[in-house]
This record gives structure tokens, sequence and C-alpha cells, in this order.
């Protein structure tokens, strides 16, 4: 199988250097979360990784129970890798996280060491990999010390097993507390994934301004508000949508007042020569505190779709004024919990 040429591939979508690390992240990357499980035909999965391979998208996100069911993401990413991608790896940022639940009993979820590095283990042995490049913390864990959750992404760094190590989800104050313990352990935090919309603002206060102090870099996940920011909802809840399923996202968080501040953010969009999803994704990428955007794709057309987002993601001064008038908190933050301590 060929790809474009390597100076083809990597002109296609502009890099931004993440924290001040010596890795850079392509300002669109694709997550794996909902659309790589066993739902879904593998060659429809291998399509769409291999046109945001040959797009420039070098960096791919998972996590042990993405799927579903829990893990299928990553063995059908492993797949992938082997069959497809795998002469490439060398040019591929992949990451998984652990801190959600995974398996039965005390240490199949949280924040403990055991569980961590247990599930780093199986994670890889999914993939089919030696190592992954960025391990995160999935969500912070009150009841475990914070000193023991970030000792582990340490020994994760320390065994080779992972290269560099992340966060996710976690508060300003407690993402100060990670750093400077990852810090004097000889493993700086590389990376914080927060979820960041025009509906979900919350790392505005103060998560940002941390990053940027520390030199950490951001990678927004859910910027199209779990596709609420696609415009699929602009007339309602359709049949067959995730708010229609009640899953991840239940339709009584799409609000008439939402859905009005959507349409008015469209408007914007259209005016632009923009759909409402690239608009989403422009205004995410328009602070450079944001090294790059996380974004799903359910198919090729989808994925191409939001990628050219990245090659329009100047706003004029009335252009933000007009979309801070419509990008306001929607109550759709299901993370909140981690963040909240």
């Amino acid at each position: 199988m060929t790809y474009v040429a390597a100076a083809d591939r990597y002109s296609r979508l502009p890099y931004r250097r993440c924290g001040r690390s010596g890795i850079q992240l392509p300002e669109v990357s694709l997550g794996l979360w909902q659309n790589f499980g066993d739902g879904k035909p593998i060659e429809d999965q291998r399509a769409i990784l291999r046109r945001a391979f040959d797009l420039g998208v070098t960096h791919f996100d998972l996590a042990n129970n993405y799927g579903p069911p829990y893990g299928s993401s990553e063995i059908n990413f492993g797949r992938i890798l082997r069959e497809d991608l795998r002469p490439y790896r060398d040019e591929l940022i992949i990451s998984t996280k652990a801190g959600y639940d995974m398996w039965p009993g005390p240490y199949g979820d949280h924040g403990s060491r055991k569980y961590l590095l247990a599930s780093l283990d199986q994670s890889l042995q999914r993939m089919g990999l030696d190592y992954v490049d960025i391990f995160y913390s999935h969500r912070f864990d009150p009841d475990t010390p914070l000193e023991e959750t970030m000792g582990a992404l340490d020994a994760a760094v320390r065994s080779g097993k992972a290269l560099y190590a992340g966060i996710s989800s976690y508060s300003a104050e407690r993402t100060v507390e990670a750093a400077s313990i990852l810090r004097r352990l000889g493993t700086p935090l590389l990376i914080h994934q927060p979820s960041y919309s025009m509906l979900n603002r919350w790392i505005e206060g103060g998560l940002l301004d941390v990053l940027d102090h520390a030199g950490i870099g951001c990678i927004a996940f859910s910027p199209l508000a779990q596709g609420v920011l696609t415009g699929k909802y602009l007339g309602g809840v359709p049949s067959g949508s995730r708010a229609s399923l009640d899953g991840s996202l239940s339709s009584d968080q799409i609000s008439a007042a939402t859905l009005a501040h959507v349409r008015a953010l469209a408007e914007i969009a259209a005016a632009r020569g923009q759909s409402l999803a690239q608009l989403a994704l422009s205004w995410a990428l328009r602070d450079p505190r944001v090294t790059s955007v996380l974004i799903g794709a359910s198919s090729v057309a989808q994925l191409e779709e939001n990628l050219a987002a990245a090659t329009n993601t100047d706003l004029t001064e009335e252009e933000l004024a007009a979309i801070d008038r419509d990008a306001v908190d929607a109550g759709i933050n299901i993370w909140a919990a981690s963040s909240a301590h």
C-alpha cells in the first residue's frame, strides 16, 4: 500500500509545538473514542486512518476503554497499524490512557499505580506496540494520592513503555501539583487533554494560563461538543444521533436555548464560507496555547471537512465578538467531576 510522499503529507496540515517540549503535533489530531469499535466495519476504519495519515494527521489518540466494547478501538487500531502503517511508526504519535473503568474489581478503575501500569501493559498488547508516545492519567482520582498516580506515569516513562506523560481533565490547581510532582521525579508533564468547545469553555478560567506558564501543551478533546457543533442538531435531535441514544450525550442536554445559540453560530460560519464544524475547530485553534484539537470521524468525507478548518483559523475581532455572544456554556461537560477537585 502506498501513501503520498512525505513532503506532500507534511505540507497539508500545520503543526504546533507542544508547550516547551521538542514535540510538535498537527493542529488537528484524530481521536478513536466512538467510531473505531467493533460496531464499525474494519475497512471503513482503515479508510479513515489511511486518509488521515495522507492528509498530515500523525497523532492518533486512544484509551484503554474506547470501543465499544472496551479495548476494541486499541485492537482495531493495532490491526490497521500492523497491516497498513507499521513502516511509518516513527512518524506517528500514538497515545493511550487509563483512569476510567476497564475491568471488574478495585484494580480496574481510578488512579492507582497497579491499575495504570497494568492497563498500559494491556494496551500495548492490544495494539502490538513496544511503547506508546504519550500515556495519560485519564482523570483525577481524589481517593488516590496524586504522588502515586504521577509516580505511575513516571514509572511508565522510565520503563520505556511510554515516551511522555500526560493528564486529562485535571483542574488548574491539580495540574500545578501534578506538574510539580513529575518535575521532581524527572519526568516533565508534556501535555494536558481537557474538553473544550464553544459550548464548554471551562479551561479559559485559569487552566490555559497554568499550561502556558509551565510550558505544557494542550490538546482539546470534544471541540465539536460531541456533535452538537456539527450542524446535525440544527433542526432538533435526529433519530440515530448520539443524543437520541442517550449515551455520552443526552437529548435532555440539547435545550432550545442551546439550539438557538448553535443556529446563530452556524450563521457566522456560513458568512465565513465554513461549515459549523469548521468554525468550531477554527475557533478552538484561535488561541496559540492550544496545541491541537482532537476530532472523531465516522467517514472519510467528515474527516476531510474537519481537517480543512486548520487552513482557516484567522478570525476578525468582529467575528470573535459575534461568536462570544453565542459561545456560552451549554451544560454538556460530562467530564466536569474530574476537574472539580
